[in-house]
Parts: structure tokens; sequence; C-alpha cells
């Protein structure tokens, strides 16, 4: 965060130097009291003061020049040093995407990234040449505009080089789509159903088959009304958690009961609309143990803020554990209860009469 406060203040006083120096206009005396290049409005007899001011304006010339070459050397600094500055801040989640903890999320990560590069490269490059096109062929050097129409080496180029730059970033993107649309094989299928406003999962296959839960908001409602201190998981807490294992790919089937809702976890790259009367499906597989949140990303109501999602990724020995204590928590839920004993009726007393 600090290196970006100081990237963005040497920009405000880089480009404020520029725009004070772009202020100062000079015209060269000799461009103005030439005889063959004096303008018709110019007397010969101001041509006396204007050549006195030569030297002037020749120093305030040379000063601008040096200027504008510190100036170079500091721009040529700051793009060199924008991809050094890159990483302190390129996987801050309050910037860019979350940490990656799939594969598939790496992946995307990297596509981001690299069009994201292409497109600064680019941008410097038309910007540069445009700026240095017009700084070198101004009038006031001199400079006359070619008079040609057409060039088909030119036409060639730039019909060429952007198509080699559209297949050099539709070739990872579309094998990045492929490997997003992959859901075979499984090692566990888990069914989450979108309900208003919270979450249902069924273990449908893999170890686990059988659990199912209710996954609901679990922040304090004072929290919420403002009474108490927010906080750091603030709407992004449950009271049952989704449970997977490190290293097994996970599919997850989406549907919706109501209304259409949408299974959004961005560590893992994953974000799929859960459409009533529709099974939808995506997959990842989590190398880092920990815990991941992620919220509703569909309008679904008043209540939407409210339904977020949260996976506590675990070893697989400590996701046997769980499997184990859900299915013992299960099997005492379904054990019929001992009958209690009814007490005696009590006998009618008999009347004395």
């Amino acid at each position: 965060m600090q290196q970006l406060l100081v990237f963005i203040n040497f920009l405000a006083a880089h480009f404020k130097a520029v725009r004070k120096s772009a202020l100062i206009k000079i015209a060269p005396a000799n461009a103005v009291c030439g005889s063959r290049n004096r303008p018709r409005h110019v007397h010969p007899a101001n041509c006396g003061t204007l050549l006195r001011c030569s030297g002037v304006a020749t120093g305030l010339a040379t000063k601008v020049s040096n200027n504008m070459k510190k100036m170079a050397v500091r721009t040529a600094a700051l793009i060199g040093g924008v991809p050094a500055m890159a990483p302190a801040f390129a996987l801050d989640g309050q910037y860019n995407f979350q940490h990656p903890v799939t594969r598939l999320a790496e992946d995307i990560f990297g596509l981001h990234m690299l069009m994201f590069w292409i497109c600064v490269i680019i941008f410097i490059a038309v910007f540069g040449v445009m700026f240095y096109s017009i700084f070198a062929h101004r009038k006031s050097k001199g400079a006359v505009a070619a008079t040609f129409h057409e060039s088909t080496t030119v036409e060639i180029l730039w019909t060429i080089v952007p198509v080699i730059i559209l297949v050099g970033m539709a070739w990872p993107a579309t094998k990045t789509v492929l490997d997003m649309k992959d859901t075979s094989n499984p090692d566990i299928t888990i069914k989450a159903t979108g309900y208003q406003w919270k979450w249902g999962y069924d273990y449908m296959q893999g170890e686990g088959q059988g659990i199912s839960f209710l996954s609901t908001l679990s922040t304090p409602r004072a929290q919420i009304d403002q009474g108490e201190y927010k906080g750091d998981n603030y709407l992004l807490e449950v009271d049952n958690e989704l449970v997977v294992p490190t290293g097994k790919k996970v599919r997850v089937l989406l549907t919706a009961q109501d209304v259409i809702h949408s299974w959004w976890v961005p560590a893992f790259a994953v974000k799929q609309d859960a459409i009533p009367g529709f099974i939808r499906d995506a997959w990842f597989r989590a190398e880092k143990e920990g815990v991941y949140r992620g919220n509703c990303a569909e309008l679904c109501g008043k209540d939407h803020g409210f339904m977020p999602i949260q996976v506590r990724v675990v070893s697989p020995q400590a996701y046997t554990e769980w499997v184990a204590a859900k299915n013992a928590e299960k099997a005492a839920l379904a054990a019929p209860q001992s009958a209690p004993v009814a007490a005696p009726e009590a006998k009618p007393v008999a009347s004395a009469n």
C-alpha cells in the first residue's frame, strides 16, 4: 500500500512538472526574422528587437530542453519500476484478485495479468509514438507533413500484428475455459441449493455421502444493527461451513429453490449461477488448508447480502474425522427414543352413598 501511494505521488509530481514546462512557449528569433521565413505581419524594423531577445530565448529553450531530458529519464525509470512494484499489490484482494488456492485460480490470475501487461505495453507504444510524433514533427521545427495516402506495408503490419496479439491471448484463454468446464471424474460431489436466504449442502458422492445441512448467516444481529463492533468477517460467517479435503477434485452441482442465486468463492475461481429447475456445475481442487469465504453474487431479494459462503479446507485425515463425527451425529438423531413409562391410571374412588 505504501509503495502504491509513493507511485501515485510520483505520478502527480511528474505530470505537474510536464504541465509547467508546457506553458513556456518560445519562438526562435531567426524563425521570425529570417528574410525567407518572416511572416508578413512582422515588420523588418521589429526584427532588431526580436534578435536582441534571441539570447534570452535560447537560454530558456536550453533550460526547457534539459527539463524535458530529465523528465524523459524519470519517465523511463517510472515505466521500468512499475513491473517491480506490481508484486507488492498484484495479489492484494483490495486492488486485485484474492490469493488463488487452486491451480485453476492461478491460471485465471496469470491470464488476467497477461492481458493487463499486454494492454500496458500497447498503451505505452501507441501513446509513445503519438507524443514523439507531435514533439519531433511540430511546425516550429519546420516539419512538413507527408503527402502519401496509402502504404501497403503499413496496412499489412497493422493487420498482422493485432491478429498475432489476439491469437496469443486467445490460446491460453481457450485452454483455461476448457479446464473450467471439465467436471469429469470428481472425488467428491456436493449439491449446493440456494434458498432465500441461505445455502443447503448435500454430499452426493464420495467420502461423506449422505451428509446434509443448511448454512445460514451467523453474524450477530447487534453488529448488523450497529449496536456492536463489526468483526473482520462481518456478514461472511456462517453457522455450518462446507468442509472439503485438500488435493481432491470437488464437483459442485448448483440449483435453487426459489429465485436465481450464484455460488461465488473468489479464491477457488468458482462463480456459477444457481437457477431453479436447472442443474449447473463447477469444480475446484484446493491445495492449501484454510477458511475461504464468498457470497451469493446474484441479486436475489431483500436479504441478498446476508447469505455468505464459507468453505473450510482441511487435510484428508481431518476430513475423515469430520465425516465420522457428522455420521455419528446423524445416527444419534435418527436413533429411536425410548418410550416413556406410562403412569398407572387412577382408580375412581367409590362413593360413600
